[in-house]
């Protein structure tokens, strides 16, 4: 009986610690963590560089891992046909040169002298004819000439006239030089020559293959002897800047961060080693658990992708490395050091 009356004092006891524990988190619940921890893969940016026209390969200037800059030389085509192509256009735009600045400068002195002396000439001759054509009109009217000599001379006349007349009209032009809608039409050619070179040197250019931005070489699709085109690249290059952990946020704390906020990205790679970076990136959109994160238990549950992005000066971080990253609430907001990308690095 007494052991009864025991077990029942325990029990009421224990009913009522577990009413006070419920009554003191209700009134006193406890404080809300100020971090966030979250899993993600490292992830860059790449670009396959192609040249712009066909040919085959005849030089690959850089290897694999090689570090370069923008606008160094990665590779050549054989360029033997656009050379030729862009000396023809050359030839052809100095000769167009040649015709118009001949034109825009009119005639010469010596050219106006000749065309003059010529006129004057054919004046002389011309005035004479005349002086033997009113002769033999006369000598016809007397009678001491016959019609066909008067006739003759009257054709030579005729014909000493129409010569002066070119030869004065000849003069006239000389003087005045080329027709306006002469030197356009040249001008016109000219520029279409100049066009032409321009568009055989950019043919020409597209031979060489530079790189468009700076990075690290990843691979070399094709070699020495391929046939490129522009819808085959020849390299994939990794581009180091921005660098960012790409993670996913649960909509339970989707109000708990904000772009700029400042955030720990840690690797098992470095341990013990601190990347700093910042919130660059949350999207707008909700989004099923991604396979890479997903669990039986969070398998329809929503998300939203994030990105931080980090500052790597000893290039240790490599796409698709897992990381950690840790975001608190109470940090200030992050600035992007010299040399970084700022904010959402044009995602």
């Amino acid at each position: 009986m007494l052991s009864r009356t025991r077990i029942v004092i325990v029990v009421v006891l224990l009913l009522a610690l577990a009413g006070g524990g419920f009554a003191w988190l209700r009134l006193d619940p406890p404080a809300a963590t100020d971090t966030l921890t979250l899993y993600g893969d490292v992830d860059i940016r790449e670009v396959r560089p192609a040249f712009n026209d066909s040919g085959h390969i005849t030089r690959m200037a850089v290897q694999e891992g090689a570090v370069v800059k923008r606008g160094q030389l990665l590779a050549t085509l054989d360029d033997t046909r656009y050379a030729a192509a862009l000396a023809q256009a050359k030839a052809q735009m100095e000769s167009a040169r040649a015709v118009l600045a001949k034109l825009e400068a009119g005639s010469r002195p010596e050219e106006i002298a000749a065309a003059k002396a010529t006129m004057d000439a054919l004046e002389a001759t011309y005035r004479n004819d005349a002086v033997n054509a009113r002769r033999a009109v006369r000598l016809t009217t007397t009678g001491a000439g016959t019609t066909q000599q008067r006739d003759n001379a009257q054709a030579v006349y005729n014909a000493a006239r129409q010569q002066y007349e070119a030869a004065r009209q000849a003069w006239v032009l000389a003087v005045k030089g080329p027709r306006v809608e002469d030197i356009a039409a040249a001008r016109a050619t000219y520029q279409a020559a100049v066009a032409a070179v321009a568009l055989a040197q950019r043919e020409f250019d597209d031979t060489r293959l530079y790189a468009p931005s700076d990075g690290v070489v990843e691979d070399r699709i094709l070699q020495p002897g391929d046939m490129a085109s522009p819808s085959a690249p020849v390299f994939t290059i990794a581009l180091p800047n921005p660098l960012w952990v790409r993670a996913y946020v649960p909509e339970s704390d989707l109000g708990h961060v904000r772009p700029g906020m400042a955030a720990e990205v840690s690797t098992d790679s470095y341990p013990g080693h601190v990347y700093h970076g910042w919130i660059g990136y949350l999207s707008p959109t909700a989004e099923f658990t991604p396979k890479t994160v997903e669990t039986p238990a969070l398998r329809t549950a929503l998300v939203y992708q994030l990105r931080v992005y980090v500052c790597d000066a000893r290039g240790e971080l490599r796409l698709g490395m897992p990381a950690t990253v840790r975001i608190d609430f109470a940090a200030k907001p992050a600035k992007a050091p010299p040399g970084c990308v700022p904010g959402d690095a044009g995602h």
